[in-house]
């Protein structure tokens, strides 16, 4: 079997949130050292954290890691908030008196034991690990209790769900539903222009055939690539929307029982048959009264918790170093 290989640093990272645990400034002679992202009510947040947060945030969010252009300085932005955010929910936390659950903490302590038993460097490093990564566990499992507290929501009276339903009936209502079939004549997406429309000719010539009279399914069966193929091409009752924008503009006059012109998509080129529309339907408060009230529990439970951590930002002593880092000088 393949063993382990870990580092400190990764060890550490390795609880669901990856953000670092954050120690109180040190004074100015010591400071100097290492450069500083933030002090959070004299907490610093070293640059060196912040990066690595970054880093990590872009392997998990990005293809490779890397952001497109125009989502780095978002990126950016929003690590520092989360990393910010953090220390001022574990702040609080303690002001709160929140105590960690000591099992919970065990457990989560002997889970990285038994998952890396066979590691020769977690051997070699575990007692200068260990005391890092349960102060990490400590920290989010007193965030995850805060937290808790401050989502809980009272479960909403009959009257306010009703109300909540009348006025968010999009919500509630089924899209339109389309019932199709198709003949998919396929064609490698990198074909050449040539392959394209020898494509599109041949199911022009489908499509004059089925105008003549000949069977959809039996057409479908002898020419379609699609997987539906076997049933004839019939897709079943599909939502509206969960086609491709290009595709649904394609067939969105077509009446029951009509066919479409050739449509060019992905795969190759398609022949769409309109076997049924089933129009948008609204789902009667007494059927969706259950759904209403857990959407708005959720609702009012997501306002607490915004309205609570933007209530912390708003009362903390936050300071950037905006010259090392100048995009982030809008967002102080």
């Amino acid at each position: 079997m393949k063993k382990r290989v870990l580092s400190a640093a990764l060890l550490l990272g390795a609880v669901s949130t990856g953000w670092p645990v954050v120690h109180a400034a040190q004074p100015s002679s010591q400071t100097a050292v290492a450069p500083v992202f933030a002090t959070v009510s004299g907490k610093v947040i070293s640059a060196m954290e912040y990066e690595n947060a970054v880093n990590a945030a872009a392997r998990q969010k990005f293809y490779h890691g890397k952001p497109p252009e125009a989502e780095v300085d978002a990126l950016f932005r929003a690590v520092g908030d989360k990393l910010i955010e953090r220390i001022l929910l574990a702040d609080e936390a303690v002001r709160r008196r929140i105590k960690p659950d000591a099992k919970k903490i065990d457990e989560a302590i002997a889970g990285y034991e038994a998952r890396y038993k066979d590691s020769a460097q977690w051997k070699q490093n575990r007692e200068r690990l260990i005391p890092g990564l349960r102060e990490k566990l400590e920290q989010q499992d007193v965030i995850e209790q805060l937290e808790a507290s401050v989502r809980k929501a009272d479960k909403p009276g009959q009257a306010e769900v009703r109300a909540y339903y009348d006025s968010h009936l999009d919500l509630f209502t089924e899209p339109e539903k389309l019932h199709l079939a198709v003949i998919l004549l396929k064609v490698d997406p990198s074909s050449p222009k040539l392959v394209w429309d020898k494509a599109e000719e041949e199911a022009r010539q489908i499509a004059g055939r089925l105008k003549k009279g000949a069977n959809f399914g039996e057409l479908a069966k002898l020419h379609s690539g699609d997987s539906s193929a076997e049933k004839g091409g019939d897709l079943g009752y599909l939502h509206r929307g969960m086609l491709p924008e290009a595709l649904q503009d394609k067939i969105d006059d077509l009446k029951p029982d009509s066919l479409s012109e050739p449509v060019r998509v992905l795969e190759g080129v398609g022949l769409f048959r309109m076997i049924d529309r089933k129009p948008a339907q609204k789902r009667s408060f007494s059927d969706v009264s259950e759904r209403a009230a857990d959407l708005l529990v959720r609702e009012r439970s997501e306002t607490a918790w915004k309205n609570f951590t933007a209530g912390l930002r708003k009362q903390a002593r936050v300071e950037i170093d905006t010259k090392r880092y100048p995009k982030l000088a809008a967002s102080r």
